[in-house]
């Protein structure tokens, strides 16, 4: 159902209530999602991006109940990646072949790429604009947040910022607006979208909010591509990801391993518990890879400033949760943050050494050598595991 969000702009978006996995299998959204489209009605009419591929029809036929599809003069598209265009074969079937698509050069390059369809492509650029009548859109690249595709868009004159993927949450809701849900839970999904998301472009996001803010635009409501809009004191999101994109650390260590016979969880635990004998204000989050939720294991991890990266030696390695785990950290580019791996072993005991070189590779500060256990911790172990964790404190 669309909803009116000022005397120009409506949501013309898909509620996705039952969505829970994204991109393939590698980010668990338990809380659904949004496709967020937005119609401008000015003396031109535009569309911000559409919605998810097996919505198209859907949301084809609810824009139809709400607007004669030849009355749409331009296609605006953020970000090309399938759940923001992927109704556009479905509408560009029923629009005009002359309706302008504007979009990045690298938009072009994503969309033809997809769906094989040679479209009006309109290029725009950083600091282009598009006068839609009393409003004008103006076009911000905004390359690698999160595709080399991206671009926002402002809309002067309601001073809306149309933000694509920056800003968002996956977050189904009843409501529209971020400030009509619960906040610890609307910024608990925002963080873990910033972190399995956007992580790794910490340094471009940084670079292009200053350089938004420099543009001194007056932003009275943030338009994501999925989540909540918001509209109360919109820099809020702004301020947060300026400081998750700062090198961000809570005072978190968080202990991930994997274990065949549970001779490694024990070592965490010991280590875990010297931690806390040392350190009581410190958070101490134990995660098993093969059990827990990798988006929650990376979530973690990014608020951490001290992770522990504990596995069993097999075949002369580690396990294949830690390793995977291992290859999705890495992608995170993370810094400011310290590591140390640990782990049991019965036979050649390689896989500290390892994980310790992984982790030195994927840019933590390893802060010693780790420490290995052979076979089952008996009792001298679990005092030198303890011992361990108060010298890592």
């Amino acid at each position: 159902m669309a909803k009116k969000i000022t005397n120009k702009i409506t949501w013309v978006g898909k509620t996705d209530w039952e969505l829970k996995k994204f991109h393939g299998d590698e980010f668990t959204t338990i809380s659904g999602s949004s496709y967020n489209s937005y119609l401008i009605r000015d003396e031109k009419v535009a569309l911000i991006d559409t919605a998810w591929l097996p919505y198209d029809k859907e949301f084809v036929n609810k824009l139809k109940e709400e607007i004669d599809l030849n009355k749409i003069d331009y296609v605006i598209a953020l970000h090309g990646e399938v759940d923001h265009s992927g109704a556009l074969v479905e509408l560009m079937r029923e629009m005009p072949e002359s309706t302008p698509i504007y979009c990045t050069a690298n938009g072009v390059k994503s969309i033809k790429g997809q769906y094989h369809k040679d479209w009006n492509f309109q290029v725009v650029k950083t600091g282009d604009t598009l006068s839609l009548g009393e409003t004008t859109l103006t076009f911000i690249e905004a390359p690698m947040l999160h595709w080399p595709d991206t671009m926002f868009a402002y809309l002067s004159g309601e001073e809306v910022l149309f933000s694509s993927d920056g800003f968002g949450e996956h977050l189904a809701s009843e409501h529209l607006y971020a400030d009509q849900v619960e906040q610890d839970r609307l910024y608990n999904e925002a963080l873990k979208y910033y972190a399995n998301i956007l992580a790794p472009f910490s340094m471009m996001a940084t670079k292009k909010i200053n350089e938004i803010l420099a543009m001194n635009l007056p932003i009275s409501m943030i338009c994501p591509s999925h989540g909540l809009i918001w509209r109360k004191n919109p820099e809020q999101i702004v301020e947060k990801y300026l400081e998750w994109a700062g090198n961000y650390q809570e005072n978190q260590i968080t202990i991930i391993y994997d274990t065949m016979w549970n001779d490694t969880r024990k070592m965490a635990e010991a280590i875990a518990k010297g931690i806390q004998n040392k350190d009581k204000e410190v958070t101490i989050k134990l995660m098993n890879t093969a059990k827990d939720d990798k988006t929650d294991v990376l979530t973690e991890v990014f608020k951490s400033k001290m992770i522990l990266v504990g596995s069993p030696t097999v075949n002369n390695g580690y396990l294949h949760s830690i390793a995977g785990i291992l290859e999705m950290i890495k992608g995170m580019k993370l810094k400011n943050k310290k590591a140390v791996a640990f782990g049991s072993f019965g036979w050649s005991g390689e896989a500290v050494k390892q994980i310790t070189e992984y982790l030195k590779a994927s840019g933590f500060e390893v802060v010693n050598d780790g420490i290995r256990c052979m076979w089952t911790p008996d009792e001298e172990n679990e005092q030198a595991l303890i011992k361990f964790g108060e010298e890592l404190v």
